[in-house]
């Protein structure tokens, strides 16, 4: 059976890539490119791995960025986006494009906490847990299907940082687990909602 061929979109250190470059085999997917807005640390893991690198940097008209963004990952003709920590919103078009083969994790339980600073918000609000979401991207900022969700409490003596930290160890086994479902046909988006097999 052939691999789910998977691009990863990155704007971090890429330890969600990481997990997924070392599970890959397993999970059936073959990496076949990691795209950046910028020189991330997550470049040096997909060149230590051997998955080519494709930069495209955030231009002054946003509007010509989401053209070449959306050439770029037409070239490349995927069977599955990850956006792992990748801090772009996308434009709507490719969106419409490549729906269903979209998918972004979310450092919290959506749709409570959505945009750039979901841990803070947590931490900010009170909340006594927050955790992790993947989703499939639609046109909004974090409001897609929801696929799967893993919950983190929230503890006393959490900072930004050490609740953070604890989200992205669920984040790497729900990212993986999610992708393999994906890979092997039993995760769908069949007219805007999550089909299981």
């Amino acid at each position: 059976m052939s691999k789910t061929r998977v691009v990863v979109l990155a704007s971090g250190s890429g330890t969600l890539f990481q997990a997924l470059i070392d599970q890959q085999s397993e999970i059936g997917i073959e990496l076949i490119a990691l795209v950046v807005d910028k020189d991330v640390l997550a470049v040096q893991r997909a060149i230590a791995a051997e998955i080519s690198v494709i930069e495209v940097p955030m231009l002054s008209e946003r509007a010509e960025w989401d053209r070449v963004m959306q050439s770029v990952l037409t070239d490349l003709n995927p069977d599955l986006i990850v956006s792992a920590g990748f801090m772009r919103v996308l434009g709507a078009e490719l969106v419409n494009k490549f729906s269903g083969r979209l998918i972004n994790i979310h450092p919290a339980l959506l749709p409570d906490f959505p945009g750039t600073h979901a841990v803070r918000d947590a931490l900010a609000a009170g909340a006594s847990k927050t955790g992790s979401t993947v989703h499939f991207i639609d046109s909004g900022v974090d409001t897609g299907p929801v696929i799967a969700q893993c919950a983190v409490e929230i503890l006393p003596n959490d900072d930004e940082e050490t609740l953070h930290e604890r989200i992205k160890q669920v984040e790497r086994v729900l990212l993986v687990e999610t992708v393999r479902q994906i890979a092997s046909g039993n995760i769908s988006l069949v007219a805007g909602k999550v089909v299981r097999a």
